[in-house]
């Protein structure tokens, strides 16, 4: 049996949601909530699904992937499945660097969510074609021209992070002021390495600025 949380603002699309999923025999809604702020502190905790389903098309509010999911410091053996009318890629990027395993459009039918909940709680990755083709349909992967092949785009959080590297701020500091973990600005601070083909601060402050990504 699958465990499932629905988490979505209006109550009719919980109502709707929850529904949809109790048509499938191996599907038991365990929850539901609107309640963003208190899912990973006490909704998940208390009913340990094994997938939590979230609308975000239901919120009015434009969520930041870092503060809405869990960071990689925490463990929760649920699979995220989102469903949203926000189909950026650069947001579907880090919603899958943070955890999301599977992403749908709000458009999606009743099968496809089904199936989707289903794959998830398999431990597959579930993209709807709509989401798949928004991000292959992005032509502009590469932040600045000049950097050429041999060094990939930065993501503009890590732009942020080079920027307050730049200012010589430790990663306590940076922390504080993006409102994450330090555990997560190690881990943009290791990327923006890995894509800059450095191995310290000094040499990628000093690639930045000498590509134009970031001034002194």
């Amino acid at each position: 049996m699958i465990r499932v949380l629905v988490v979505a603002a209006s109550p009719l699309v919980r109502a709707g949601l929850s529904a949809v999923l109790t048509t499938d025999s191996k599907i038991m809604v365990v929850g539901s909530t609107a309640d963003l702020n208190n899912v990973l502190t006490r909704e998940i905790r208390q009913l340990q699904p094994d997938v939590v389903l979230l609308d975000l098309s239901s919120y009015a509010q434009k969520w930041d992937w870092e503060k809405l999911l869990p960071n990689q410091e925490e463990t929760y053996s649920c699979a995220w499945l989102l469903i949203t009318d926000e189909l950026d890629s650069l947001h579907l990027t880090e919603a899958l660097r943070f955890g999301v395993r599977g992403i749908l459009p709000q458009t999606s039918s009743e099968s496809e969510i089904i199936a989707a909940v289903e794959s998830v709680a398999l431990g597959l990755i579930v993209l709807h074609p709509d989401v798949l083709e928004s991000l292959l349909s992005v032509k502009d992967s590469i932040r600045d021209t000049s950097l050429g092949n041999s060094i990939q785009a930065l993501t503009p959080r890590e732009i942020e992070v080079l920027e307050m590297l730049a200012s010589g701020l430790a990663n306590k500091a940076i922390a504080k002021r993006l409102q994450i973990s330090e555990h997560t600005v190690k881990f943009h601070i290791s990327s923006i390495f890995h894509k800059l083909g450095v191995s310290t601060r000094t040499q990628a402050v000093s690639v930045g600025v000498r590509f134009g990504l970031i001034m002194l």
